[in-house]
């Protein structure tokens, strides 16, 4: 056996890590500990030390931490760890999930303008914005804002634990909204708004996809078992980990059906949508990751089930029944006091419909998310099957609707945790002097199960469409009449 890696996906609800052979790509060993998440009407929020602990745990439960030679982090994106002078986290981080920002993220688009953002980070910001949260914490907790003295992304936070640097990546650094894709700086407009007032000097050194983040500490090394000296990677994004965990090729798009619905696709173009549906995110190999993200998917889902005291493929068709699973607001299309919305009821309607009728309604905003990266990228690879990932990709139910709505072939990969996959794969390419890619060529992490297209079920798709016409349309379902 080769030397051993370690990958980490620091997820919403838990830290998992793999340990795998840096040569094959076998996994030797894994853990996984989990998180707290509190909050309620839009709040979302994780003390930041829990992450640590869990990391520690994790590493623990694999019994290999001393022998492994590199590692590195993925993580969620966009949460906001306001850390104090001592370097320990002010309050519990805002998530990713976390919509109280939305006032603060519609007054930035209107001061700075969403062309002007668009073009200079990439993006329009949105709730989850780590800027927008940063906006919230400026107009509702001013001394914590003042005695904040660095910001970092959940993934930063870890990687700092570990090697005392305070230092992220493009990928990551791309969804804080105060960061330029076209410039690969932070963007100095953007972080003096009267609305923002960042001082650069609080914010983690960006680091190259190949760029080691430093060495495990020996403090680090006695908290988490680690050896002092093994290598650290950059880190990244969740989902750009998970598209360097299956070494996706430039046009290919992959949706991920997890708590929340995710659509992306690496492109060698910068992608600028001021309309915000499409988030121009960097990747982590130094091209880009245009992304579209629902914030309600496979919890929604479950609820539904849950309602009607149903098994999660207890289903049968919809029928006349459409709905709109937006339990928690949405992000695409940006509605976050949006409610969810059922029509099409009979007498004769089924509990069983009603659940089709979700998971219908969660993968038709997944699909518009698809075609509108389609859209900003100059198209994708026709030929390419859509690569379905996330806890979804092992439900029947799940696959036939992503079947039979898009109309395309599919492509489950085998690699389970692609998030903690692809972070080995830094790390892995970090420790031998690699290139990513070729590191996950040689794990051959895209195999898996593929799947012929079928009919696309376009009278469905344009059921769900003019339903969510109409509540775009109506003020009071889309919440945005208060």
């Amino acid at each position: 056996m080769g030397s051993l890696v370690a990958g980490v996906d620091c997820s919403t609800q838990a830290t998992k890590v793999l340990v795998v052979d840096a040569q094959t790509g076998a996994l030797v060993a894994e853990g996984r500990a989990g998180h707290t998440v509190t909050g309620e009407r839009g709040a979302r929020e994780t003390d930041p030390r829990e992450w640590w602990e869990a990391l520690r745990d994790a590493l623990a439960q694999t019994g290999r931490a001393d022998e492994v030679a590199a590692i590195a982090v993925g993580g969620q994106q966009h949460g906001l760890v306001a850390l104090g002078a001592d370097g320990e986290p002010l309050r519990p981080s805002m998530l990713w999930n976390d919509t109280r920002s939305a006032p603060q993220a519609a007054a930035l688009t209107e001061a700075i303008g969403a062309e002007h953002l668009a073009d200079r980070v990439g993006s329009r910001p949105v709730a989850s914005f780590t800027a927008t949260k940063w906006a919230w914490l400026r107009e509702h907790e001013p001394s914590m804002a003042e005695a904040t003295r660095a910001i970092r992304l959940p993934h930063d936070y870890l990687t700092e634990r570990l090697t005392g640097n305070g230092v992220t990546d493009r990928g990551d650094a791309s969804g804080t909204a105060w960061w330029s894709s076209g410039d690969e700086a932070y963007a100095a407009d953007v972080l003096a708004h009267p609305l923002l007032r960042v001082d650069e000097a609080m914010l983690p050194r960006v680091l190259g996809p190949r760029e080691s983040a430093g060495e495990v500490t020996a403090a680090a090394a006695t908290a988490t078992g680690l050896r002092a000296g093994a290598l650290v990677g950059p880190g990244t994004g969740d989902n750009m980990s998970a598209a360097l965990g299956l070494g996706l090729a430039a046009g290919q798009v992959a949706i991920s059906l997890g708590t929340s619905g995710t659509a992306y696709a690496v492109s060698d173009r910068r992608t600028c949508d001021p309309s915000g549906i499409v988030a121009g995110f960097a990747d982590a190999t130094g091209r880009f990751l245009p992304l579209a993200c629902t914030l309600n998917c496979t919890l929604a889902v479950d609820r539904v089930a849950t309602l009607f005291g149903l098994e999660r493929d207890d289903v049968a068709p919809s029928g006349e029944v459409v709905a709109l699973p937006w339990f928690d607001g949405e992000r695409t299309p940006d509605l976050p006091n949006a409610a969810g919305t059922l029509a099409g009821l009979r007498h004769d309607t089924s509990p069983q419909q009603v659940l089709m009728a979700a998971y219908e309604g969660a993968i038709a905003s997944l699909l518009d998310a698809v075609e509108a990266i389609a859209a900003q990228t100059g198209g994708l690879d026709p030929a390419a099957p859509l690569v379905v990932l996330g806890g979804g990709a092992k439900g029947r139910t799940w696959i036939d609707v992503v079947r039979r709505l898009s109309g395309r072939p599919v492509l489950i990969p085998n690699a389970q945790e692609l998030v903690a996959i692809g972070a080995a794969v830094q790390a892995a390419a970090i420790l031998g002097g690699e290139d990513p890619g070729d590191v996950a060529a040689r794990w051959g992490t895209n195999a898996g199960t593929a799947l012929d297209a079928v009919d696309r079920d376009d009278e469905r798709i344009a059921r769900i469409g003019a339903l969510r016409e109409a509540v775009v349309a109506t003020p009071a379902l889309a919440g945005t009449g208060r």
